[in-house]
């Protein structure tokens, strides 16, 4: 537990619940854009979502205008095509629509629209010098968390690498998390989706930089994904799983906007980098074997996993009870159906290498985590998911 200085960033309105999309027609009188930019992809502006934010806009006389080309894992030239299209158009907030990669791909945007210059320049830490537009995201998923973290990222295709911007100004000043908005997700993204939003919790939960205010967000986030998931996947109408997966996933990214993720994503990052795999299935097959790795480094707190995932540790001596967490995650895995093995996404054993290398640049993440790793020990655990 942390018990130094800390500090707590939240966006400054959160709208969650059944039907809480209708607070947009609040937000967008409250910030009176003179027009809107709203960011989403093909398949979201397709569906009911974007009718019904269109119609708050419109209803609301406010003029937008839309790009939607937005990919699965979105590149700098996603980014780039973005910025092109709207050219030198003037807005007054930028609405993101979506998953994870629109939400990340408007965050950028908003702080293009008043910065300028090259996005390159804003990679890295902190280094976004003024606020963007307003931001309001509305999430479609109940993953990434995204519309509440200070993180963006995109790959350089370039460099077959993930690259991130993390900024402070990266957090959008309204989040909207409905879970209606999530019930027509199909059984396999609600899987890749949940387990994401269950390694923000997890991770934020053990990082070296946790403190007594990010825990009971992750352990709790921990807590709804371990009783919602399932069902989620198994009957995504049923609105109360759903609930409790938003929760879930907001709750996991309050908590890694503050206390930071680990080496779990260190070692996914380079699955979507070098391979195209998606966020939520890279982060979904790493997730039980580096927590298995990390388990020793802090039993106490596996303990607690464990019990806020359901298992039962009376009984139990302290390693026992630690590693039921361990059992858990790969259970939950298991049923919801996401991979375990890097073969079941055609990643050749040949790739380790590298993959390995790539993970230890990874240091602002493997900093934050509880059990030092060398790039032997991440070629050891990617040998163990091959």
């Amino acid at each position: 537990m942390g018990t130094g200085a800390s500090l707590f960033r939240i966006p400054k309105r959160i709208h969650t619940g059944l039907g809480c999309l209708a607070g947009l027609s609040e937000e967008i009188e409250r910030i009176s854009p003179s027009k809107v930019l709203v960011i989403t992809d093909p398949g979201v502006r397709k569906a009911g979502p974007f009718d019904r934010v269109k119609n708050v806009l419109e209803k609301a006389e406010v003029p937008f205008e839309v790009f939607d080309g937005i990919d699965i894992e979105p590149t700098m030239e996603t980014l780039e095509r973005c910025l092109k299209s709207i050219g030198s158009h003037r807005f007054g907030a930028v609405i993101g629509l979506g998953g994870g990669s629109s939400i990340d791909v408007a965050k950028i945007t908003a702080a293009m629209l008043t910065n300028g210059g090259d996005p390159q320049e804003y990679l890295g830490i902190e280094k976004i010098p003024r606020p963007g537009l307003p931001m309001i995201m509305i999430s479609t998923t109940a993953g990434t968390g995204a519309e509440v973290t200070t993180n963006a990222l995109l790959i350089d295709k370039s460099e077959k690498v993930k690259k991130s911007f993390v900024s402070s100004y990266l957090i959008p000043e309204v989040a909207i998390v409905d879970p209606e908005l999530t019930v027509t997700l199909p059984p396999e993204t609600t899987a890749a989706t949940g387990m994401d939003a269950l390694a923000h919790c997890l991770e934020s939960f053990i990082s070296l930089r946790a403190t007594p205010m990010t825990e009971l967000f992750s352990l709790e986030g921990v807590r709804w994904i371990s009783e919602s998931l399932r069902e989620a996947y198994t009957n995504g109408t049923n609105t109360e799983a759903r609930y409790g997966m938003t929760m879930g996933s907001l709750y996991g990214g309050i908590a890694l906007t503050n206390a930071g993720t680990t080496a779990v994503h260190a070692l996914a990052y380079p699955l979507g980098g070098r391979f195209g795999i998606s966020h939520g299935i890279s982060n979904a097959i790493m997730l039980p074997y580096v927590m298995k790795y990390n388990c020793l480094s802090n039993m106490p707190k596996f303990v607690q996993i464990a019990e806020a995932m359901g298992e039962e540790v009376y009984g139990l001596n302290q390693r026992e009870a630690a590693f039921k967490a361990i059992d858990a995650i790969f259970q939950l895995a298991r049923d919801v159906g996401t991979p375990l093995h890097l073969k079941d996404l055609k990643i050749p054993e040949e790739a380790i290498p590298e993959m390995a290398a790539d993970a230890m640049k990874w240091s602002r993440l493997l900093n934050n985590n509880p059990r030092q790793m060398t790039q032997e020990d991440a070629a050891a655990i990617y040998w163990e998911t091959a």
